[in-house]
């Protein structure tokens, strides 16, 4: 009796380490499954990232702040964000009553003011400007007094014309 006893617990024993090697072995394959699908996604994601800095840069080309021998022209003024600067006295002329002075237009449903931005140069700006319904562009000359004022001049504009 006691013989069938271990005989007993001995194949439940057999049967349990059986279902659990099979279940692991099995957890351990839809995991490795997992994993080869995580590192598809993030080789596609690190491509991604990739695709995404070379376009950054691209678009960086243009810009004051990645172009050192522009940003030599204004070094004897000791600003510390030049950029940052003449972006701030250019949106100041938003603070005059009625259109901005730079903005060849007269506002049809409102003022027209600066909104972007865009900093080409130690010379050269390009303006975005709205007035909530029409918007435009302008291309602006500007130089940096050594009183620290800034001098804009309008080089070309140009209004969108709104389709119906």
């Amino acid at each position: 009796m006691q013989k069938n006893v271990f005989q007993y617990l001995f194949i439940f024993a057999a049967l349990i380490a059986l279902y659990l090697a099979v279940s692991g072995s099995r957890k351990l394959q839809s995991r490795e499954a997992e994993i080869d699908v995580l590192r598809q996604n993030v080789s596609k994601l690190e491509d991604s990232l990739k695709q995404s800095t070379l376009k950054i840069q691209d678009m960086q080309y243009f810009s004051l702040e990645n172009n050192d021998d522009a940003l030599a022209y204004t070094d004897h003024l000791n600003l510390e964000n030049p950029s940052r600067y003449v972006a701030d006295k250019l949106l100041e002329t938003n603070e005059t009553p009625g259109d901005n002075p730079l903005v060849p237009y007269e506002g049809m449903n409102g003022d027209f003011k600066l909104n972007k931005i865009k900093l080409l140069n130690h010379r050269w700006i390009i303006v975005d400007f709205s007035d909530g319904q029409y918007w435009g562009e302008l291309l602006l000359n500007y130089e940096v007094q050594d009183d620290l004022s800034v001098d804009f001049t309008l080089m070309n504009h140009l209004l969108y014309t709104r389709s119906q």
